[in-house]
């Protein structure tokens, strides 16, 4: 069963794509969430030719193209989506949004066919190449953030991320610890150089002071050095001898 698609179909195709689907899937899935039409010969008539009208509006050369390119370098896309707690979307971002958004803010036309980008299911911040024209291409960035909030750092989104794989979080600490920075190195190497030189200078054995043999002894703002008395020698006995 041919079917016009409303919107983007994940793996199956792009809004305004006629696609062949199992009649069972389009009565059952397709249709009934208005994700698809069947592709009666009007509604296909009519779609033809809102592609050609589409066409006139994107890139007719090389040049044209640059232009696009140039003003594509200074946009950022914004994307208010429903998001859980882990940063996960409720719903998507596919091409055909991103190729609507440029034409609504920028009236600038692309293929959607032509947006180099899976359908993204995660908030943060993206660069989206698209393929202008043959042999030029240009990239706009766009933001998906959570409904009523503000877009987290990338490094609160990569911890986002790991938190939803359920891995575990790596410490700041441990990782400075594993991985020590340049300076830290270059810093260690000084201080070995320096504690060596002084190990050099330094002589292994310094004199021993000898001691003073005076004493000084303090009287009043003076010191006064007081001399070590020799020892006297023993006076000899002289012998009287009496006369009668």
């Amino acid at each position: 069963m041919d079917v016009i698609l409303l919107d983007d179909v994940d793996k199956l195709g792009l809004r305004g794509e006629v696609v062949s689907v199992a009649r069972g899937y389009a009565r059952n899935f397709l249709l009934p969430r208005r994700l698809a039409e069947p592709a009666t010969p009007a509604k296909v008539a009519e779609l033809q030719k809102r592609e050609q009208q589409r066409a006139r509006h994107e890139a007719r050369s090389s040049e044209h193209a640059q232009e696009i390119a140039d003003v594509l370098k200074t946009t950022t896309l914004r994307f208010e989506v429903k998001a859980g707690p882990t940063g996960s979307l409720f719903g998507s971002v596919t091409p055909t949004n991103i190729a609507d958004e440029l034409w609504r803010t920028k009236k600038i036309r692309v293929d959607r066919r032509k947006v180099g980008i899976d359908t993204i299911k995660r908030i943060g911040r993206y660069e989206v190449p698209i393929e202008l024209f043959q042999d030029v291409h240009g990239a706009v960035r766009a933001e998906v953030f959570p409904e009523g909030g503000e877009l987290p750092s990338d490094e609160e989104l990569a911890a986002l991320e790991a938190q939803e794989r359920g891995e575990p979080e790596t410490p700041p600490a441990a990782e400075e610890a594993a991985e020590p920075t340049l300076e830290e190195v270059l810093a260690a190497e000084d201080a070995s150089d320096e504690a060596e030189a002084e190990a050099d200078a330094t002589p292994e054995f310094e004199a021993v002071a000898e001691p003073r043999v005076e004493a000084e002894v303090e009287t009043g703002a003076a010191a006064v050095d007081i001399e070590t008395p020799e020892p006297a020698e023993p006076e000899q006995t002289q012998e009287t001898e009496e006369t009668d």
